[in-house]
């Protein structure tokens, strides 16, 4: 007699509550591993009965070892675009429906203090905290995940030349801004 499949892992997951307050996260998910095609049909399933059927994610691919193209739920398949410029930290679901759900993923060894303080902030009515201020701790004055010791050695690595010039990176551009047509008699 076979055994029987061990039972489904509830998503450890957060939604902000319906209210007209939008923030810049629609709240978190705090997965038990690294493995997307395990992790990721409870999150979907648990999503559907409030943002409909999800048919799209996005995200980074460098927190996943392995990056499947889909993810099978249930009887259909979730679609995974992969961008090395989205942050790591955030994951995008795409619903015909509703639009889209911003989450903050909460890396699984965070420490569980952490990732409830995270998870809460992160699902706030009308959360103004970008993810990387989240997981760097601006929003408390905490080290919630270490990141922030390593971005700190990375820039130490990263500081001046010996005229002065910063080997910083630039900032980047606003991706998704639009670029309006000037007619030109209006240019200078």
């Amino acid at each position: 007699m076979p055994s029987p499949a061990p039972p489904a892992r509830q998503a450890r997951l957060t939604l902000t509550p319906r209210t007209s307050l939008a923030g810049l996260l629609d709240g978190a998910w705090w997965p038990y591993s690294r493995d997307l095609a395990a992790e990721l049909p409870p999150v979907v399933e648990e999503l559907r009965r409030r943002w409909g059927r999800v048919t799209r994610i996005t995200a980074n691919p460098g927190p996943w070892p392995v990056a499947p193209y889909k993810v099978s739920v249930g009887a259909y398949a979730v679609h995974v675009g992969w961008f090395t410029d989205q942050d790591p930290d955030t994951m995008i679901l795409h619903s015909h429906s509703l639009g889209r759900c911003d989450l903050l993923v909460v890396p699984p060894e965070t420490e569980p203090a952490s990732a409830a303080r995270l998870m809460a902030a992160a699902s706030a009515p009308g959360n103004l905290h970008t993810t990387d201020a989240l997981m760097s701790g601006e929003m408390s004055g905490e080290n919630a995940t270490g990141r922030r010791r390593r971005e700190a050695r990375a820039g130490e690595d990263a500081g001046e030349t010996e005229d002065g010039a910063s080997l910083r990176p630039r900032p980047r551009p606003v991706v998704g801004a639009r670029m309006i047509f000037l007619p030109r008699s209006a240019r200078r």
